[in-house]
């Protein structure tokens, strides 16, 4: 398996990239497991959720009038005290998505750079007072700033992975619960899933599932759909959800498709998502000013590995979460798609000290 991983790899790389004030040290505040306050914060609750009377989140600060639930931008409350942004401060927002994180930025007085690669994601957005819509892999964050004249900021957001409007757009073939064509581009450019289904060696198929999918049946699984394609191309998300159910031995998991592996690890692969990952947190800390903030999203344990290691072998980043912070049960019950978020945070360190964190330093 290792030397298909590494062939898989190396087929990767091969193709173009795809595209609060900040806890000082000895704060002994457990930032592990923040949960806000009202007295502390103007937020009502940490599990925002539209309808709620008593939350001081309207529609057009989360995404708009009638905003999806599931649109919601999770950790919402938890990001804002870990970045805490100031009036004036600039932020970059490196999945802008739905700009539901960004909204909240912009309230805070911040401006903010909102990258995305997807053009229909862009497209769906108005125009937002304090935002600015840059076109492009947040992996390539500082290069794309240049062309805007920034060279350092006050804070990083990442929330990595599929976004909602995409898993809800059946057409962009990331769900394996509705027909569609096999894609999965971010981008909307280069090989997408079919391509890596019909035309991958098995061996690499598997290693691909394996790695990225951290599937234990992934060579069962390559094997079925090798047989599969050589009757006929594979062409549509259902047809793969099925010969991969058909594949896997025995009961799989209550609630858990027997394909949810297998296409996160197409997806995975298909977008370079831990390569843009890495590059990504690469290109943040070389932004960041010192005591600048960054926050990263992740929703599994290869990108808060990924996370969790940056944050603790870069000399000049103090983390500020000990341990993931997750998802409060009243947020994770009203916003099914928070359950598996967990969220790390890291200050960039040279920070000279203001009067705003002494004042910060004296309550706690």
């Amino acid at each position: 398996m290792a030397a298909s991983t590494s062939k898989s790899r190396a087929k990767k790389s091969a193709r173009p990239g795809r595209p609060a004030t900040s806890r000082p040290p000895g704060a002994d505040a457990d930032l592990d497991a923040i949960r806000i306050s009202a007295a502390r914060t103007d937020l009502a609750r940490t599990d925002l959720v539209r309808t709620d009377a008593d939350s001081d989140f309207t529609d057009a600060e989360l995404g708009g009038e009638g905003l999806a639930l599931s649109h919601l931008p999770v950790l919402a409350a938890e990001v804002l005290e870990l970045l805490d942004p100031q009036p004036g401060e600039v932020f970059v927002d490196g999945t802008l998505g739905g700009a539901g994180h960004t909204r909240l930025l912009l309230k805070a007085g911040a401006s903010v750079y909102g990258i995305d690669q997807d053009p229909y994601a862009l497209s769906r957005l108005g125009e937002l007072a304090g935002l600015t819509i840059v076109q492009g892999n947040y992996r390539e964050m500082d290069r794309l700033l240049q062309g805007y004249r920034i060279s350092a900021v006050d804070g990083v957001l990442l929330d990595i992975g599929v976004s909602s409007f995409q898993l809800d757009d059946a057409q962009r073939g990331f769900s394996y619960h509705t027909e569609a064509p096999l894609d999965m581009r971010m981008s909307q450019q280069g090989e997408g899933a079919y391509q890596v289904i019909n035309e991958t060696p098995v061996e690499e198929l598997a290693a691909i599932i394996f790695e990225f999918g951290e599937e234990r049946h992934s060579r069962r699984i390559a094997r079925a759909i090798e047989a599969e394609r050589e009757r006929a191309p594979i062409a549509t998300t259902t047809q793969l959800a099925e010969i991969i159910k058909r594949a896997y031995p025995g009961a799989h998991a209550r609630g858990i498709h027997p394909a949810r592996r297998t296409f996160q690890a197409l997806r995975i692969y298909v977008n370079d998502e831990l390569g843009a990952l890495n590059s990504g947190l690469e290109a943040a800390s070389r932004l960041l000013k010192p005591g600048g903030r960054i926050a990263v999203i992740s929703f599994h344990s290869l990108e808060d590995r990924i996370v969790k290691r940056f944050f603790r072998d870069q000399p000049d980043l103090q983390a500020l979460t000990k341990r993931p912070v997750e998802a409060s049960e009243n947020e994770q019950a009203r916003n099914p798609r928070a359950r598996s978020a967990k969220l790390r945070a890291a200050r960039k360190s040279g920070h000279a000290q203001t009067e705003h964190d002494r004042v910060k330093d004296s309550q706690s």
